[in-house]
């Protein structure tokens, strides 16, 4: 495999990791450095562009399609910029970092380290008050009697 190829890959698993969610790999010293140089290497500008990219992309589910509207458009140049970041961030911000974690790691070390990234940018947006204030609004709607009753021991 050529070096370029492994690059791709590794770019394809990171994108993979932020659109899936998919667990946790088993972080080590290296990927753990290099997820601190993500999260340090990317403005807030580059965290909110990161959750955009995360919710134009979940908006092509059918069970949310109906309610946000992202034209293809959109969707083109937002994952064009996301896929800007990944390559500044894997080849200039946190290239060493990346190599070290590859190197002595493999190339699930870029995974766990972009999952970092996309924790701490979805942690971001849960904690602007509007999401939040939307966030409480459930509790509306939640009969917390029945939920204590269900939750309740048995005598």
């Amino acid at each position: 495999m050529t070096q370029r190829s492994s690059v791709m890959r590794w770019g394809q698993a990171a994108l993979g990791v932020l659109a899936l969610g998919a667990g946790l790999a088993q972080a080590g010293p290296y990927s753990d450095d290099l997820a601190k140089c993500l999260v340090e290497s990317t403005t807030a500008a580059d965290k909110n562009a990161l959750v955009k990219w995360m919710f134009a992309t979940a908006a092509l589910h059918p069970a949310v399609k109906s309610i946000a509207s992202v034209t293809e458009a959109e969707r083109a140049e937002i994952t064009r910029s996301t896929a800007q970041l990944f390559e500044k961030l894997l080849t200039v911000s946190c290239r060493a970092q990346a190599q070290q974690a590859v190197k002595y790691e493999g190339a699930a070390a870029v995974q766990t380290g972009f999952q970092m990234l996309g924790q701490v940018a979805a942690r971001e947006l849960f904690t602007d008050p509007g999401v939040t204030r939307g966030l409480g609004e459930l509790e509306k709607y939640v009969d917390s009697g029945k939920i204590e009753q269900a939750l309740a021991p048995r005598q």
